[in-house]
């Protein structure tokens, strides 16, 4: 496989493991409700790391819109990795070398680690989706093949993101991004079935009133000679059928006369057309595979993205020019097979993913859990969380209600006389003058006249919560050792994090016990480094009834007596043990 080189690379390959290992401190103001979902602010590079001990091979779904490095440096979310924050990294890292890389060169330099560290995220059975354009598609799809393994590759995703051409483009309008989508191990990844369209079902009919439901009419004829594919099939009024010369039956002369018996040939309404195969949508697959072409009508366009952010905010167009719609997100989910799974995205933005993520969960009873990080620390407070408590507790918004005035199917003869037609479309207009604003469209060849008002409307919370945390102290050094002077309350946050997955409010420490979840109590017997035994007179201090988790660095009973004290005893983690 060809290697991808760029200038800076032997700086940032292993970056990743130079990287420490942070806390996460609790914002309680800004977070909502108790939820291990989790929203933090801060360098996603740093984030990952802090969230290696915790989710190393538990991450099922990860799907990131990084920059697109395209050199627009008009709006603030900036996308040619030239924001402050990135350059001080790329100084830092890359050092002098830094300044003689193009934006191709540093865009890759701040990819790769953070790559890496999605990999080791990810359950063996996870996958990754990456939204990109025509700018870093290529070098996009070579870092992950170098990264996670070439034989990984599942898919280049084509989305429309736009419903119409663009006329103004200079050359050719374009109207599409690609989601990149690759397996940690393709052995073991599974994609989940789509459900069936509307448009799938529609062609299903009854006109015999079969009492088996709708059906649609499938052929029964193969292509080549073959001798014993040629037997006549009698139908209902004596007409004979076999198929021409060069074609035959398609199934054997039995399984026609049982298709005849059990009323499954369909010979049209006056029952002398060639046979057909009656396909009952009861008996089809009740879901379909997903294909690479991904349209606007069912995941979204970048339009209704943005209508999607206005419900939320009224100005939020300098920072997202392009969002992703809520539907392309969830349809991506439901295809990695996410039900009950922690989904990613390190690479927040307005919060997309941690909307589809709640909605998704709201359609389907299921039990997903997100984790967003954003770099931006405006963005984060004022768009990713505001978003995100908006979605849980609901929200007020000025939005556009339509009503359609005129529609009507245009053939040939009414193109003819349009000028008629547009007569009557300016009359409805003049009649219907309560209206703000009026909207013509043209789509199928069904021609339409909308009238729209603003109106104010509520939409109501999805319930649930989030936690919203900052980078902290540094608990562990690069090589995943504990720092000689870690505290009680550092090593207490730490193991609190491990076994539950939220942040532990220091205030409700009590001598050992750093806190309960679940029903079950977490102690920490921490002195020193080594220091820390557990024993009877320790264990009989502690209610005997209640579930116990207890962290020392060895224990002097039994596991019976452990058992018998509702106890399980775990070594204190004094090294972050990487796979």
């Amino acid at each position: 496989m060809p290697i991808l080189n760029w200038i800076g690379k032997d700086t940032v390959v292993n970056h990743d493991k130079d990287v420490p290992f942070r806390l996460l401190k609790e914002n309680k103001s800004k977070s909502v409700g108790n939820s291990e979902n989790l929203l933090i602010e801060g360098d996603n590079l740093e984030a990952l790391k802090a969230l290696l001990p915790h989710y190393q091979n538990k991450i099922k779904c990860i799907y990131i819109d990084p920059p697109y490095n395209t050199g627009n440096e008009k709006w603030v979310y900036n996308d040619n990795v030239n924001s402050t924050k990135i350059k001080k990294w790329l100084g830092n890292v890359v050092g002098k070398q830094g300044e003689d890389l193009s934006r191709h060169d540093k865009w890759l330099c701040m990819m790769y680690p953070r790559l890496k560290l999605l990999k080791q995220l990810l359950k063996d059975d996870g996958v990754i989706f990456v939204s990109i354009d025509d700018d870093e598609h290529n070098n996009l799809e070579s870092l992950l093949k170098e990264i996670f393994g070439e034989d990984n590759f599942i898919a280049n995703i084509i989305w429309q993101k736009v419903y119409s051409p663009k006329n103004q483009s200079k050359r050719i309008s374009i109207d599409h991004e690609y989601v990149v989508c690759f397996a940690k191990n393709i052995e073991n990844a599974d994609f989940d079935l789509l459900t069936r369209t509307e448009k799938m079902n529609k062609r299903y009919k009854n006109p015999d009133n079969d009492p088996r439901g709708d059906w649609a009419s499938g052929d029964l004829i193969a292509s080549e000679e073959r001798t014993t594919g040629h037997f006549v099939v009698a139908g209902p009024h004596g007409d004979k059928f076999d198929p021409p010369a060069g074609k035959h039956w398609s199934n054997s002369q039995k399984n026609m006369a049982d298709f005849l018996k059990d009323n499954r040939l369909w010979f049209g309404k006056n029952g002398r057309n060639f046979p057909r195969i009656k396909q009952f949508l009861t008996e089809v697959q009740q879901g379909r595979k997903a294909s690479t072409l991904f349209f606007y009508d069912e995941v979204g366009h970048t339009d209704e993205a943005k209508k999607e952010l206005l419900d939320f905010f009224r100005h939020t167009n300098e920072e997202f020019p392009t969002p992703k719609p809520t539907r392309l997100i969830k349809q991506l989910l439901r295809l990695a097979g996410t039900k009950n799974e922690i989904i990613l995205d390190s690479f927040a933005g307005s919060g997309t993913t941690g909307q589809a993520v709640m909605q998704l969960n709201k359609e389907d009873d299921g039990n997903r859990k997100f984790i967003l990080v954003e770099l931006e620390t405006e963005i984060c407070k004022k768009i990713t969380a505001e978003r995100l408590k908006k979605v849980i507790k609901g929200y007020a918004f000025q939005g556009k209600k339509s009503v359609v005035l005129f529609q009507k199917k245009l053939s040939m003869k009414d193109l003819q006389g349009i000028e008629q037609i547009f007569n009557k479309i300016e009359n409805i207009k003049l009649k219907n003058k309560n209206f703000e604003k009026f909207n013509l469209e043209f789509k199928e060849g069904m021609l339409k006249l909308l009238g729209e008002n603003t109106n104010s409307e509520r939409r109501d919370g999805l319930g649930g919560g989030f936690q919203y945390a900052v980078l902290d102290k540094k608990l562990f050094n690069s090589d995943g050792r504990i720092n000689k002077d870690c505290t009680f309350d550092e090593l207490s946050s730490y193991i609190y994090f491990i076994e539950t997955k939220t942040i532990l409010d220091l205030k409700k420490i009590n001598k050992t016990l750093i806190g309960t979840y679940n029903d079950a109590e977490y102690h920490l017997i921490f002195k020193g480094i080594g220091k820390n035994s557990l024993d009877r007179k320790f264990l009989v201090s502690l209610d005997r009834q209640k579930n116990k988790v207890i962290y020392a660095d060895k224990c002097a009973l039994d596991d019976s007596t452990l058992e018998k004290y509702n106890t399980v005893f775990k070594q204190i983690p004094y090294e972050v043990k990487e796979f």
